[in-house]
C-alpha cells in the first residue's frame, strides 16, 4: 500500500516538474499532472533502461526521478504534437 502511495507521490511531483519546465502554458488539473508524472515515470525509465544494465530498476534514485521529469515532459511533447489536450 506505502509503494502505491510513494508513487503517487513521486508522480505528482514529477509531473509538476515538467509542466514548471516544459516552455509554454500547460492547463490540466492534479489528477492529470499525477497521471503525466507516473506516465513519464514508465517513460523515463524505458530511456534509462536503454542505457543501462540495472536490473533493479524499481529502486528510486535520483536519477530516476530526473529520467521521470524528462519522461513527463516528452509525453507533453507527444501530446501537444498530436493535438491532445
Amino acid at each position: 500500500m506505502l509503494n502505491i502511495i510513494g508513487w503517487i507521490v513521486i508522480g505528482f511531483l514529477s509531473g509538476l516538474l515538467a509542466r514548471f519546465f516544459y516552455p509554454g502554458a500547460i492547463e490540466m488539473g492534479w489528477i492529470w499532472t499525477t497521471l503525466l508524472g507516473i506516465g513519464g515515470s514508465f517513460v523515463g525509465g524505458f530511456i534509462g533502461g536503454l542505457f543501462t544494465k540495472e536490473k533493479d530498476m524499481m529502486k528510486p534514485t535520483p536519477a530516476g526521478f530526473i529520467m521521470s521529469v524528462v519522461g513527463a515532459m516528452v509525453l507533453i511533447f507527444i501530446a501537444h504534437r498530436f493535438g491532445i489536450r
